[in-house]
Parts: structure tokens; sequence; C-alpha cells
């Protein structure tokens, strides 16, 4: 793993404006994350969790602070990550590889000479045979597998997964972590993942950073300290029950 991080902020501040009393989301947090690792942001409600994903990729600027990718400081940062929203954003009239398609056409990318590509990742994301499935033909699970695809076709390294998961039901929740611990090995791509789910955090990361406060929230950074490769089964073990309660230990003392 390269020591020289894919992903820098530093120093960043920024609060919402045009109100009598603006309200101030960060104040001079700084956090890295290094090309390969999964790394979770997790926080309250109104944390600035979202807003966190927004400064990174440009679709806000912040009041102070910079922020580079790949060594590079922009104010034109979405083109440099691949972003996948809560909802899967499926559009509901194209089959699932036409929307898998769909970072290829807006780029005016060659569709052809990725469609090799774009078969062996839906067998690898199981999803064989739902080729010219349309969106309501799936479940929760696969919607989200279809929409993680469409991300990774945008053949960025860095990912940014805004709670991914967050509106599926635990037993679909679950099976979600199982499949993604077994693929991630393959994957190769640096992700920062946001998550309101403690459970899921340490599961999933390498790293973990908490937004901590309400006016002006601070962060802190907590490493997870489990070998890879995971499975969801670790969940049950004591150790891995003991370092959740260390974590809300944490976040409750810094409230």
């Amino acid at each position: 793993m390269s020591s020289s991080p894919i992903l820098s902020i530093k120093g960043l501040s920024y609060a919402f404006s045009g109100e009598e009393n603006a309200k101030s989301i960060f104040q001079h947090i700084s956090i890295d994350v290094l090309p390969g690792e999964f790394v979770s942001v997790i926080g309250a409600s109104g944390s600035g969790k979202s807003t966190l994903f927004k400064l990174i990729t440009g679709l806000l600027e912040p009041d102070e602070g910079q922020i580079w990718i790949d060594g590079g400081q922009s104010g034109k940062r979405l083109g440099k990550v691949g972003y996948m929203p809560q909802k899967d954003l499926l559009l509901p009239w194209r089959t699932v590889v036409d929307n898998v398609m769909l970072p290829l056409e807006l780029t005016k990318g060659s569709k052809q000479g990725k469609m090799d590509e774009i078969r062996e990742g839906l067998k690898r994301f199981g999803l064989a045979g739902y080729e010219k499935a349309y969106p309501h033909e799936l479940s929760g699970g696969m919607k989200q597998r279809v929409a993680f695809l469409r991300t990774i076709m945008i053949g960025k390294d860095l990912l940014l997964l805004d709670e991914p998961f967050g509106a599926l039901d635990s037993m679909t929740k679950h099976n979600m972590h199982s499949w993604l611990l077994e693929l991630w090995g393959d994957l190769q791509k640096t992700v920062l993942f946001i998550t309101h789910d403690l459970e899921e955090a340490i599961l999933l990361s390498d790293r973990i950073y908490l937004l901590l406060g309400e006016d002006g929230g601070s962060v802190k950074e907590w490493k997870v300290e489990l070998p890879r490769p995971r499975n969801s089964e670790l969940i049950y073990q004591s150790e891995f029950i003991a370092m959740r309660k260390e974590l809300e230990l944490l976040i409750h003392n810094e409230k």
C-alpha cells in the first residue's frame, strides 16, 4: 500500500450560510485515505457526512482548507472519483446493461470496447442472466449491486459510497456485507464509505473517522485491528463485540 494518500483533506472548514445564524459543519478537520484502503465515516444524523462528500467532489467549496485527490487540488473533483449515493438511482426504463453503460455514454467512451468488461462484471457481481432485466424486476440487493457496478465502470480508483446499504432490510444488508467482503480483494479500489451503522463500519473498514460534535464538528480516527480476509460471521465473535463496545464508548464520551 502506497504511503502517499489518494485523498488528503487538510484544515477543512465549512458552514451553511444564507441564514441569520450560519451553522458550522466542520472546523479545521483533516482526513487522509491511502490507496487500497477501506475507510468509513460515521456520525449522527446532521453531523455532516454527506456534506463532506459534496466538498470532496467539488459540488460544494470549503470556507477554509484544501482537498487533494491523487496529489492534485482542483475545484472540479467530481470527475476524479466514482460516487454512489444511498438510493440506487437506476433509470427504470433502462435494462441492467444499459444502466451500467450510462457512465460510458456520459463520457462518450467506447461502449463496444467495454462490453466484455461489463459482462465479466455482471458475472462477478452475481447478475449474470439479468442483463436484459429492468429495475422493477430486481430485489433491493440486486439493484444496489447494479448501482455499484455502474460506479466501478466510471473507472476511478477512489470510490465514495454514501450509505449504499442504508435502505436495505437487515437480512439483505447482511448478505451484501458478505458479498462485498468476498469481492473486495479483487476490486483494487480505494473506498470512502459513509454509514451510521457501527457494526457495518467495523466489519468492512481498515480505519474509521468519527464526526463528532454538533456546531463545528471535530473528527477522530479509529483503527480497526482485525485481519483480512474477513467474513460477516465475524460480528458474532467476542473480539468484534468488544471492539463495537469500545467504539460506542468513544462516541458516547465525545458527545
